[in-house]
């Protein structure tokens, strides 16, 4: 792809379901493409290539939405260039712009008003030793009101991720500067249980559903 050039999985309009925004109507831009190979992905067919889209197409595809929360997801969407000017011109129109990004490439380059919802991978996904550690750093060392800007979210699948999990926040002391969304891996662990030991371990959590998979059939796409 090109520095203007965006291969697009889906464009679409929908409630907001995961994060602080959750309940929101929302335009999604799905970016196509990934090669992490997280155990449990839940949107796979973002791997394929996608269709490639032009930064002013996608814009105006998504401004006839009307909504007043954009989010930018994937696949993994720092894996293009051209996704920071995206952000950036999103930002210029004076709109709420969040980024879910899986936690392996550094949001360093990321416009500072963008939201960054950033994926913190437990044991479970097969891929915690890809963490980047320098996106916890860059929210410590964010300044007002920049810090506001991150938000963390780990997605638990049983009771040794939840330890890990509770280890590296008290590590990094995350939940006393930032919004911890913590959710279960779907059809994996109940999320009852998941609240008891929140509630337990006096967790300073949100604990978190994905509304959309409550809403609408759980394999269905666009939503």
């Amino acid at each position: 792809m090109s520095g203007t050039t965006l291969g697009i999985s889906e464009i679409f309009h929908s409630i907001q379901g995961e994060g602080s925004f959750a309940g929101w109507p929302c335009a999604f831009i799905r970016l196509a493409g990934c090669g992490h190979g997280c155990v449990g992905c839940d949107t796979s067919y973002a791997e394929d290539k996608g269709e490639e889209f032009e930064i002013e197409e996608v814009i105006q595809s998504v401004l006839t939405y009307q909504v007043p929360i954009f989010e930018i997801t994937g696949g993994e969407p720092l894996l293009q260039p051209a996704v920071y000017p995206l952000m950036t011109q999103l930002c210029d129109l004076h709109k709420k712009v969040l980024l879910e990004t899986g936690g392996f490439i550094s949001v360093e380059k990321v416009d500072q008003r963008v939201h960054k919802i950033i994926d913190i991978k437990p044991p479970s996904s097969g891929v915690a030793q890809h963490n980047n550690p320098d996106n916890i750093r860059l929210a410590l060392e964010a300044e007002l009101p920049h810090r506001h800007t991150f938000e963390f979210k780990i997605v638990i699948a049983d009771n040794d991720d939840y330890q890990w999990a509770t280890s590296l926040l008290q590590q990094h002391q995350l939940t006393d500067s930032f919004t911890i969304m913590m959710g279960v891996a779907f059809g994996k662990l109940d999320p009852a249980e998941l609240a008891e030991w929140m509630l337990r371990d006096r967790l300073q959590a949100r604990l978190q559903l994905q509304l959309h998979k409550y809403l609408w059939d759980p394999s269905r796409r666009g939503v």
